[in-house]
């Protein structure tokens, strides 16, 4: 039995997959859900081996919800991305479906999937996520898991982001919390948001700097609000004088 996961909050979407599945005996659909909480409960509790997932939901989008997944499961796309964004699917070998789709473009993407199920979908997922287009949504939010909930935070509400071996740590006032991301990624994702890279190792809420301190010879540290010290590079001082107009 192949198990199949159908995460889309358009309840006509969804009977159109399931429809279409009817072809493949092999293929159980163990739940449907409509947004990403479910989602990731869904897929944590069944280990799917196919997921069917929508792109734009409410509350988290498609990307937020695998971010939320330790080893995300194969996964077949069903969005309404243009054509500039989906340059990104086709260079992760991911398959889409582009809204709306067609029993025979169904069948064609099913079949890729057939043909490379045996392999790990872990990286080339990871790799989408890293690359696609953001939707707007993300440069407002950060999503993370805390224990078994998933919370929605804020960008206004994160101080400052710290690199951690193969994790960045988000500090908030009264909390921290691990997202495997890298560095880069929020600084790509948040270069609007009032967030500036000061070092290899932090990124800081402009907003959180009360002043700038030297510590020794050509050193620099940004004291924050909350009284946290953080290290300014070379290159983070210069670019944090030159965003603050200093």
């Amino acid at each position: 039995m192949i198990k199949a996961v159908i995460i889309d909050d358009e309840p006509l979407a969804v009977s159109i997959v399931k429809d279409y599945l009817r072809d493949y005996k092999d293929v159980t659909v163990l739940e449907e859900c409509s947004n990403g909480f479910e989602g990731v409960k869904a897929i944590t509790e069944h280990q799917p081996d196919i997921v069917f997932l929508d792109v734009q939901m409410p509350k988290i989008n498609g990307f937020e919800m695998l971010e939320l997944i330790d080893e995300p499961p194969h996964i077949i796309f069903t969005t309404a991305f243009d054509e500039y964004a989906l340059k990104a699917f086709e260079a992760n070998t991911v398959d889409y479906l582009l809204k709306p789709f067609s029993k025979e473009r169904f069948d064609k993407a099913m079949q890729k999937w057939m043909e490379k199920k045996a392999e790990s979908n872990e990286n080339v997922t990871k790799e989408l996520i890293e690359s696609v287009a953001k939707q707007p949504e993300e440069h407002l939010r950060v999503v993370v898991k805390q224990g078994s909930n998933i919370r929605i935070l804020p960008v206004q509400e994160i101080h400052y982001f710290e690199a951690y071996d193969d994790y960045v740590k988000i500090h908030t006032a009264d909390n921290t919390f691990l997202k495997k991301k890298t560095m880069a990624y929020f600084e790509k994702t948040l270069y609007t948001s009032g967030f500036v890279r000061v070092h290899r190792s932090f990124i800081v809420q402009l907003s959180q700097i009360t002043r700038i301190e030297p510590m020794g010879k050509d050193s620099h540290v940004a004291l924050l609000k909350s009284g946290v010290r953080v290290s300014l590079s070379k290159s983070g001082y210069s670019r944090l004088r030159e965003v603050l107009g200093l």
